[in-house]
């Protein structure tokens, strides 16, 4: 026989049980702290939404404060929160981390110019104010996954006396305008500086054929003075310390007068040039060291106003 006492006990028992059991009709602390933590992961990561328009919202108490998206998201059956967990796969596509990777256009000279061949990753520009000055400057570019970038700054450089010439012609102290390779070799009175080139230490009777007529225009030759304006190149210095050929007329083209010859990239003397390009030793070597044939490597001479014809 059951008495008032046991009835009590066994009713304080089964709501004891039930409450162990969840099935109360609100959520309890702990629990709600586990299902939000989840939740907050997944709708960040779907929508891009960093969190704080959740703490945005004023709460009075702790349960108000949950976003609605939240609270949602806990009164869904078991199967549909389920369906969001593959999304916490897909969070790396909504992080923008691949846009900044992709190096942006720069706007500088070489940028600028659409003449140079898709091959060649090395520049260098030499501009001047006018027609009819000696006084340039020279910069170098390296093309880096397809943009141009300076490489080593902007130097003071010398060209012909006469400043530059789209018509240069032998014998006439101008440097030619236009855009032109670089040597396969390397030359200079003192040993290699440790250049990518061929390099050749020049010896006596080592000359540079500015002679029209002969076989061997425009090109190295060991031996016999070739005449014309021809350049006995070991005892040129300090300007033929070292330098490189700049490929002006090579090969060369039958005209009258003769389109000229001997065209380099060399140390600076005291003032403008016969036509070659000429910079401060230090400088040179800082660009002779720094060329690589494997890039292919392109020359573009013209007063400034005139780079965008190149």
């Amino acid at each position: 026989m059951r008495t008032p006492f046991r009835r009590a006990v066994f009713g304080a028992i089964a709501v004891a049980l039930l409450g162990g059991l969840g099935l109360t009709s609100c959520a309890a602390p702990g629990q709600s702290d586990t299902v939000d933590a989840g939740s907050t992961s997944v709708d960040t990561s779907v929508t891009g939404a960093p969190g704080p328009t959740d703490s945005a919202i004023p709460s009075p108490s702790p349960s108000a404060s949950r976003s609605p998206s939240l609270s949602a998201s806990r009164s869904s059956s078991p199967s549909a929160s389920r369906s969001t967990k593959p999304s916490l796969s897909r969070s790396p596509s909504h992080v923008p981390t691949s846009k900044a990777a992709t190096p942006a256009a720069e706007s500088n000279i070489a940028s600028r110019l659409h003449t140079i061949p898709a091959s060649t990753r090395q520049l260098i520009v030499v501009y001047s104010s006018g027609y009819g000055t000696s006084v340039a400057s020279l910069e170098t570019f390296e093309k880096v996954n397809g943009v141009w970038r300076p490489k080593l700054g902007v130097m003071s450089a010398r060209i012909g006396t006469k400043g530059f010439s789209d018509s240069h012609m032998e014998g006439v102290p101008t440097t030619p305008t236009g855009v032109y390779g670089i040597g396969s070799t390397m030359y200079g009175v003192h040993a290699n500086p440790g250049v990518k080139y061929s390099y050749h230490q020049l010896v006596a009777n080592d000359y540079w054929d500015e002679n029209p007529s002969s076989s061997t225009y425009n090109s190295f030759v060991h031996g016999t003075n070739p005449g014309g304006y021809s350049e006995a190149l070991w005892q040129t210095v300090p300007q033929y310390n070292y330098f490189a050929v700049i490929n002006y007329n090579i090969p060369v083209r039958a005209a009258t007068p003769a389109r000229g010859s001997g065209i380099f990239l060399h140390v600076m003397g005291s003032g403008g040039t016969a036509g070659c390009v000429s910079l401060a030793q230090s400088n040179l070597l800082r660009v002779l060291e720094w060329l690589d044939p494997a890039a292919s490597p392109r020359i573009v001479m013209a007063p400034s106003q005139n780079l965008g014809r190149y």
